[in-house]
């Protein structure tokens, strides 16, 4: 059984200003920092994903510290750190390669935002075949307007993003399951070891 890798999806400084906007899940950092410690402490892949915007001005401009990854989710010397420059994690970055040179299959994503980011990368991810999840109570979103011009808050907006990829592109879970699914292929990946599974 192999062990998932963990995407974490543009935890930059930018994205926890005030200017972002009304946001949801106020909990979301706390159960990513959670997810990241035991996806390091187990030794499991990590990606750390950085948007670096192409837009003069945007706080993921290169150089502002908007761009820079907050302390908690600043990634370790040998963890993989993928730079985008739209939402999309897997267009002109190389990940899929680099999951694929190492025989990565199954994917769990966090991060911010839950409709632009996360849900595009998932829907990718979902297309190209990897196995995904998306872990609802470790990602966010940012109240905005609807096509019609109806307000929306970020709840309203997260809670649609994942009924988007669930079933279809991903599995939808909460920071429990995923843990409790990364201590499962541990075990399983130490009994083939064991008993020289293939």
């Amino acid at each position: 059984m192999q062990v998932p890798a963990l995407i974490v999806i543009d935890m930059q400084q930018g994205m926890a200003s005030p200017a972002a906007g009304q946001r949801n899940n106020p909990q979301a950092e706390d159960n990513m920092a959670r997810l990241l410690e035991a996806w390091r402490a187990a030794g499991a892949p990590v990606v750390h994903v950085r948007h670096v915007s192409r837009t003069p001005g945007s706080p993921f401009w290169p150089g502002q510290a908007g761009a820079e990854f907050q302390p908690r989710f600043e990634p370790l010397p040998h963890a993989h750190v993928v730079e985008k420059n739209v939402p999309d994690c897997f267009i002109n970055t190389g990940l899929e390669r680099w999951l694929h040179v190492r025989g990565i299959t199954q994917l769990v994503m966090v991060g911010v935002s839950t409709n632009n980011s996360v849900e595009a990368s998932a829907r990718t991810a979902g297309n190209l075949g990897f196995a995904t999840q998306v872990v609802a109570d470790a990602t966010f979103a940012f109240a905005k307007r609807d096509y019609a011009g109806h307000p929306r808050s970020a709840d309203e907006v997260h809670w649609m993003a994942l009924a988007n990829l669930d079933g279809e592109y991903a599995q939808v879970v909460r920071t429990e399951e995923a843990l409790a699914a990364l201590e499962g292929s541990l075990r399983q990946t130490a009994l083939d070891r064991m008993f020289g599974a293939r």
